[in-house]
Order: structure tokens, then sequence, then C-alpha cells
């Protein structure tokens, strides 16, 4: 199977692609990145998975209206398109905290769970001020560029936060990688795309985490920044059973930091969940 299309949803439509055959793999980009976050590992995961991936709204080819909607029941959507009861779901940065208010909500419908570097809806680490201070001078520095409007300012600022690393020097990382998820940045705040109104899970899953009985595998990177590194490890610790993988010198891109690392983990994961 290696076709794409769109998947009707209330008030738009997802920009899927589709590869392989077998067990149903969903898989989730980050707030940085598009379905070309997962490039490099759709070919080895479609040797044994049918492996779905799709933009979410507001990115890519996605299409909404100014409607009201949830994440989560894209995530349904989607499975109820490809004609999946359930299926092992991956999302990254904001998609994991899309994967994780799914699972809660559907644990039925989840066969594994792989969040990377993802957020908890409702979870507050209670860091202290000197821990968050660069996030939240990012943070004011964006709400400034995104009122002026300035792609640029903005784009550069999310890549020297999410893709270098907080703290790290724009060297770091291979130059192609840092060009690229600059580029998707830039071309995600460029479109001016509607993003749609998402609707919060409610009450949030950090309530929730016990409905949380399918394997799970959470991955991080060791360069993360502060909050996503807390609510990583915690949700690690709380959920029964949960696996946690620790990427040496990588930040929150870490699939495509580590490229092969990464194929390979989630990999063997998927084969004993």
């Amino acid at each position: 199977m290696d076709k794409s299309g769109f998947i009707p949803v209330s008030g738009g439509r997802l920009y899927y692609e589709g590869s392989g055959e077998g067990p149903p793999l969903v898989l989730l980009h980050a707030g940085v990145a598009n379905l070309r976050q997962w490039d490099p590992h759709v070919p080895a995961f479609a040797e044994r998975y049918r492996v779905i991936r799709y933009d979410t709204r507001g990115y890519g080819r996605t299409e909404t209206d100014h409607v009201e909607f949830a994440n989560r029941a894209d995530v349904g959507a989607v499975l109820d398109h490809i004609g999946a009861e359930a299926a092992h779901v991956l999302g990254c940065s904001r998609s994991g905290a899309i994967v994780l208010d799914f699972a809660v909500e559907h644990p039925e419908r989840v066969l594994s769970l792989i969040d990377v570097a993802g957020g908890l809806g409702g979870y507050d680490p209670g860091l202290p001020e000197d821990v968050t201070a660069a996030g939240d001078a990012m943070d004011k520095a964006s709400e400034v560029a995104l009122e002026a409007k300035d792609w640029v300012r903005l784009s550069e600022l999310e890549t020297a936060y999410w893709v270098d690393g907080a703290g790290q020097s724009a060297d770091r990382v291979d130059p192609a990688l840092r060009a690229r998820a600059y580029d998707w940045i830039y071309t995600t705040y460029a479109a001016e795309k509607e993003e749609g109104i998402p609707q919060r899970l409610d009450p949030p899953a950090v309530t929730r985490l016990d409905r949380l009985t399918m394997p799970v595998l959470v991955i991080v990177g060791a360069l993360e920044e502060p909050w996503t590194m807390a609510t990583c490890r915690y949700l690690a610790e709380t959920v029964p059973g949960a696996r946690l993988e620790v990427f040496e010198g990588a930040a929150h891109l870490l699939n495509l930091e580590q490229p092969e690392r990464f194929t390979r983990l989630v990999l063997d994961f998927l084969a004993t969940a």
C-alpha cells in the first residue's frame, strides 16, 4: 500500500500519506514540522507496518475551516478512514499530547503508544523561574514577532530554541537539518493557514493516566528544554510499565538528529508490544 490523499473530517480535510502493509502505525509530527518529519523512517517502518502519517490542522497540505474541533478526534477519523479498529500511535512534541489525549479517551483503539518529547495535558512540573527563564524569554520574543507577523524572526527564534536546543549553539546540529527545520517553520507561518479552534480534553489527560494500560515508550533528548524533559520523566514514572529512553546529545527533533537509532528503537519496541 502506497498512497496519499485527503481524509474528510468535521470542518476540513487531512492530507495523509500511507505506505506498507501490516498492523497500522500512525505518526503525528511536531509543531515545528509537518509529516515530512518522518521521511527518514517510513521505508523501514513500512517493511513491517501499514504506516499512516498526516498533516495536523494548520500544517502542510491539510485544510480546515474556522471551526471547533478536537485533534484527538482527528486521530480517530484517520483510523476510521483506513478501516482500523486500533493502531500503534506515535506523536512528537505537541502531537505527543494529542496521542496521549486520544489514548486516555479511547484506550481500546491504541495498541501501543510512543511519546517523543511530548506534552501532557493539564500537567505543570512546577519548575522554578530560573530554570524556565530561557523558555519564558523565547515565549515573550515570539509573541512580539507573531504580533508583527515577522515570520523570519519568529522562525529564527523557534529554530534556535527547538532545533539547536535551549542554550545550545547554532552550529551544534547538521546545517542541512537546521535549514530543513527552519523551512518547515517559516513555511507554516508564512502560509497563514486557518488553524481552526482546537478543544481541550476535559478532564485533562494528566488526571486519567491510569487508562494507559497499553505498552508505552517515552523518548526524549538529553538536550531537551526543561519543561518537556520534566514532563517526559513524569509520564514515564507515573504510567505503570512505561519505558523511558534518553537520546544523549540530542534536542527536540531527536529523530532527525539520530535517525538510525530512532528507527531501531521504535521497531524493537513495536516488536515486543
